[in-house]
């Protein structure tokens, strides 16, 4: 195992954990032997989050040197994992095998058990966020004592435990459920008037499997990405206009500036779920960190107010937004899934590297998507205080209770979670 004292950064830089030690065991033995020694311990994955989500005083741990597993149960369409596996390392293996994910996030190089922990989604009206595809869950308690959760066995504890925000064990292994391998075209279309995504936003994310709507909010038009899965009726090329834009004429990136060779193949092109469905290649690191990141989950039906309430301080978005993203996430039943109980629209924002000029704005941001009944990203950057947040869940308290069942001591807990707790009911 190797241990350090030395800090660890998120992925952005942004934030420095207060961790005294990082640990990466090399087998699970070592990591129950860990957990069980320790005070305060929490766990970090990928590192794409953008607050103290993972943070913790005592010991930091990281489980992507644990023993390398993938497997697949063809009977039951499931995938048993190991938790330090990034999206872009599974999806590779389960195609090569004749198998998929119902969906992706944006970035096939975040980890899944982080991913999953935090609510994190991809795009389309039918497709819930990525935590719905799990059916068991295995993790050390405080004791390191390995326990199991499962959709069948536990019906009761699994849809509390599911998007657990770290706050209940470290997680060693993820059982999925998959698909038959699949493949998707994707086609971009630019200068749609936001005028047009405003008076048709249900037409245009249901237009295709997935639909990402990209804007700088100042400038009055929009890219739209449909992704269309070839063994659909609706493969086929949407047409020359699209809600008033035109096809791209060249590859294109999210971000201004940035190179399009980042980005997964476009221009209609079929091929393999794994590679259309991802915004970026897991070839190739899309950036290095420069940016902040903040979202936030409405209802679907408050869209269009939701769109009319950001152009109203469209002029604000100038020189502190990179690019934004409007994409939607079917309802599920999981307790801190931020699309819980609702089909959902999140209004995701890219900002510069600076928390000092952002957050002022992204004041001005939730001060009108709130009152509409938005819910931030866990593991985004939010201004909303620790009540507001989690009076939006309204499976937080049960929650609260549940951690406390499996972690009685705290020792999963840090500032970010006693903030929650402390506001719960």
């Amino acid at each position: 195992m190797q241990t350090t004292g030395a800090p660890a950064h998120n992925w952005a830089g942004n934030i420095t954990f207060g961790a005294a030690r990082l640990h990466r065991p090399t087998s699970i033995d070592e990591l129950r032997r860990l957990v069980a020694g320790a005070e305060r311990a929490h766990v970090l994955g990928s590192g794409h989050s953008f607050n103290l989500i993972a943070d913790t005083v005592g010991d930091l741990i990281r489980v992507d040197r644990l023993p390398r597993r993938v497997e697949i149960d063809r009977d039951r369409r499931t995938v048993t994992l190991g938790a330090g596996l990034r999206y872009g390392e599974l999806a590779a293996e389960l195609h090569a095998a004749g198998f998929a994910l119902g969906n992706l996030a944006s970035l096939p190089h975040i980890s899944i058990a982080g991913s999953v922990a935090t609510g994190t989604h991809g795009s389309g009206n039918e497709r819930p966020g990525l935590a719905s595809a799990v059916r068991a869950m295995e993790f050390v308690g405080p004791d390191g004592g390995l326990h199991t959760v499962d959709a069948e066995s536990d019906p009761e504890r699994f849809p509390g435990a599911v998007v657990h925000l770290g706050a209940l064990g470290v997680v060693t292994a993820l059982t999925l459920e998959i698909e038959p391998t699949f493949e998707v075209a994707q086609w971009v279309y630019t200068g749609v008037p936001l005028d047009a995504v405003a008076a048709h936003y249900p037409e245009i994310s249901a237009s295709a499997y997935s639909v990402s709507v990209f804007t700088d909010w100042h400038g009055g038009e929009a890219t739209v990405v449909l992704k269309r899965r070839v063994d659909r009726e609706d493969a086929g090329q949407p047409g020359e206009r699209f809600f008033g834009g035109t096809p791209a004429t060249e590859p294109w990136h999210p971000i201004p500036g940035m190179p399009a060779t980042f980005c997964t193949r476009q221009g209609g092109v079929p091929g393999p779920w794994h590679e259309r469905l991802p915004h970026f290649r897991a070839e190739f690191t899309p950036s290095g960190g420069e940016e902040l990141q903040s979202e936030l989950f409405l209802p679907r039906e408050r869209a269009t107010e939701a769109i009319a309430a950001l152009r109203e301080i469209a002029a604000e978005f100038a020189g502190v937004l990179q690019t934004a993203e409007i994409r939607t996430i079917a309802a599920d039943e999981l307790w801190l899934s931020p699309a819980q109980g609702r089909d959902s629209v999140a209004f995701h924002f890219t900002w510069i590297k600076d928390e000092t000029a952002v957050l002022p704005v992204l004041a001005a941001v939730e001060s009108r998507l709130l009152p509409l009944g938005a819910r931030p990203h866990w593991g985004k950057l939010t201004g909303a205080a620790p009540a507001t947040v989690v009076e939006r869940f309204p499976g937080f308290a049960d929650f609260r209770r549940l951690a406390a069942s499996l972690d009685p001591d705290g020792c999963f807990r840090n500032a970010f979670l006693d903030a929650l707790f402390d506001a719960a009911p």
